[in-house]
Order: structure tokens, then sequence, then C-alpha cells
């Protein structure tokens, strides 16, 4: 069975793909609020359904992966434990060996924006470790659901 924890969506553009997920309390600080580190695996997960949808999810290791190279996150409201927040995702740029990815949270039931984020991911030869270059196929088929909206 399939199960993709994600949904395309013209809610939020550019955005054209959201995942949700529910704070749970282990995500809380002392103030009860998230603690800011914790969106970091809610936009893992977005990326990962992101990727289930476009059929190109990866789960066996591989000769070349992408790697986290930069991460700009901006807080703009608390969320708290059990809220249920949807994470907005897209690649707004490829480059020749880069991808950035854009984030975006909000709590579902008042839509307030939590935490925007801005990913840069490098695709690296593991055995050389360095950059290597994003293959054609790849380019196409993230450009075939963005459209427009990719930079490249």
């Amino acid at each position: 069975m399939a199960l993709e924890l994600g949904r395309v969506t013209d809610r939020k553009p550019p955005f054209k793909y959201s995942s949700l997920t529910r704070v749970g309390f282990s995500d809380t600080d002392a103030q009860g609020i998230v603690y800011y580190g914790r969106y970091l695996p809610y936009f893992d997960s977005a990326r990962v359904e992101y990727h289930r949808h476009l059929e190109m999810l990866e789960t066996r290791p591989n000769e070349h992966e992408f790697v986290m190279r930069a991460n700009a996150i901006e807080y703009h409201a608390p969320a708290r434990f059990d809220d249920l927040i949807e994470v907005f995702i897209r690649v707004s740029r490829i480059g020749r060996t880069s991808v950035t990815y854009e984030c975006a949270a909000y709590r579902a039931y008042d839509d307030v924006l939590m935490v925007t984020a801005q990913q840069t991911l490098v695709l690296v030869d593991l055995q050389e470790r360095r950059a290597f270059r994003i293959p054609e196929a790849y380019r196409e088929q993230v450009a075939a659901f963005e459209g427009e909206d990719l930079e490249r």
C-alpha cells in the first residue's frame, strides 16, 4: 500500500506541495512552545514526501547523495503541543550541483505563518567527497512539477 503523507496544493503559491505534521509533546520546550530545532525534522519530512510524490525518493544507499550545505530559518510565531502544522515545500532553484528548497510552516487551524526556511543541498560523490553534477533526468522531473516558478 502506497501511503503519501503530503498533498498537491494551490493554497499558497508558488508552493505546489505540502505535508501535515502534529506537534508532539517532545517537540516542545520548557515554555510549552516548539523548540526551534524541531522544525528541521518537519522540513525533512516534507522534503521526503515531496520526492515521494515526484517518484524520486531513493531509499537505498547510492554513490551520489544530497547533503545539507546551508539552512536559513526565520521564526515568525510560536507553535504549541498538539498544533497541526502544514509545511509547504518547493524547489525554487536547481544549480549545477545544488538544489534550493523553500519551506513555510503554517498552523493549520488559523493559517498563521510559524516559520520559513531556505535550504540548499549539494549532490556529492560519496567516494570522492566532492560536488557532483545534478543529472538531467532529476532536473526535468522537478521542472515538470514546479513549472515556471523554478529558477535554473
